[in-house]
C-alpha cells in the first residue's frame, strides 16, 4: 500500500494549505573519501526554492555548484541531510527532474525530433504514437527548429544541439528544472538567443528552475532570486539577492532600469571577497 507525502502549513483554525515550497535542501551534505581523508565539498547547506521561481546559482569554480545540482537531480548520491521535490524525498533521478547539461548529450544517429521523443514516450506511454509525437514537435517548434525535425544530432551545431536538449528537457512536463550551465559553451550571440528562447517557453509553462552559471548578467536577467554559494570545501549559501524586476522582462528594460548595476555590483563585490 502507497502512501502520499502531504507538504503544508496549518493555520490557527487547522485548516491545512499547499505549501508553496517545490524544492526544499536541508542540512545537505557532501563528502568524498580521498586517501588522505574525507573531502567535504559541500556541508550544511539550506535552500529552499519556491513553486513557479526561477533561481540562478553563482560561485567560484569548485564550490560544489554541480555536485548540488547532479544531487536534485538524483544522479549523485546524498552523504548527509535531504532533498525533497513537494514534501517527497529524491532518491534517484525522476521524471519530475528535468535536467539541462552544459552538452546536451543528444544520442548523435538520431534525428531532432527522436531525441526528443526519448523522453516523451518514456514519461507518457500511455498517449497515442501521435499524441506524443506532437507533444515533441510544439517544443521543438518553440525552440525554432521547425526545419530541423528529420536532421541527425550530429548535423546540428553546437547552438542548434542545445534547442534540442532545450526542448526535450521541457516535452517531458517536469516538476523542476535544472541547468547546468547550458549555455556556457556558446559564442555571446547564440547565448543571448537561447537564453530568451528559455525565458520565454518558462514564462508560458512557469516550472520551477535552479540554473548554474559563472556570467553575472545571465543570472540577473534570467532569476527571481540569485543565490551565492561560498568557496568549498564545505561550501554552503553564503548569500541571496532577490531581483525585483517585473515578468515578462526584456533585455532592454533589464539593462536599462535603475537597480540593475546596483544587483551587479553586489554579486561582483561577493565573488570578489
Amino acid at each position: 500500500m502507497s502512501t502520499t507525502t502531504v507538504q503544508g502549513t496549518i493555520s490557527e483554525n487547522g485548516i491545512v494549505f499547499p505549501s508553496k515550497v517545490m524544492l526544499d535542501l536541508s542540512k545537505l551534505k557532501k563528502i568524498y573519501p580521498t586517501p588522505k581523508g574525507d573531502y567535504v565539498v559541500l556541508e550544511d547547506l539550506d535552500l529552499q526554492i519556491m513553486k513557479e521561481e526561477f533561481v540562478t546559482i553563482i560561485g567560484h569554480s569548485g564550490c560544489g555548484k554541480t555536485t548540488m545540482l547532479s544531487m536534485i537531480a538524483g544522479l549523485n548520491p546524498i552523504s548527509g541531510g535531504n532533498i525533497a521535490v513537494l514534501g517527497n524525498p529524491v532518491k534517484g533521478p525522476g521524471p519530475d527532474r528535468g535536467v539541462i547539461f552544459q552538452s546536451p548529450s543528444l544520442m548523435p544517429w538520431m534525428t531532432a525530433l527522436e531525441n526528443v521523443l526519448l523522453g516523451v514516450n518514456k514519461v507518457f506511454p500511455h498517449a497515442s504514437k501521435v499524441e506524443r509525437k506532437d507533444i515533441a514537435k510544439y517544443y521543438l517548434h518553440k525552440v525554432g527548429l521547425d526545419g530541423a525535425f528529420s536532421k541527425r544530432a550530429l548535423e546540428l551545431s553546437q547552438g542548434m544541439q542545445q534547442r534540442v536538449g532545450i526542448a526535450r528537457a521541457f516535452a517531458i512536463k517536469p516538476k523542476v528544472l535544472l541547468l547546468d550551465e547550458p549555455f556556457g559553451m556558446l559564442d555571446s550571440l547564440t547565448r543571448g538567443e537561447l537564453q530568451d528562447i528559455l525565458i520565454e517557453i518558462w514564462n508560458r509553462e512557469k516550472i520551477t528552475a535552479v540554473m548554474i552559471t559563472h556570467d553575472v548578467d545571465e543570472a540577473i536577467f534570467l532569476a527571481d532570486r540569485v543565490v551565492m554559494m561560498t568557496s568549498g570545501p564545505r561550501a554552503k549559501i553564503g548569500d541571496i539577492l532577490d531581483i525585483g524586476f517585473e515578468r515578462p522582462r526584456t533585455r532592454k528594460s533589464v539593462l536599462e532600469h535603475d537597480d540593475y548595476y546596483t544587483y551587479r555590483k553586489h554579486l561582483i563585490d561577493f565573488l570578489e571577497h
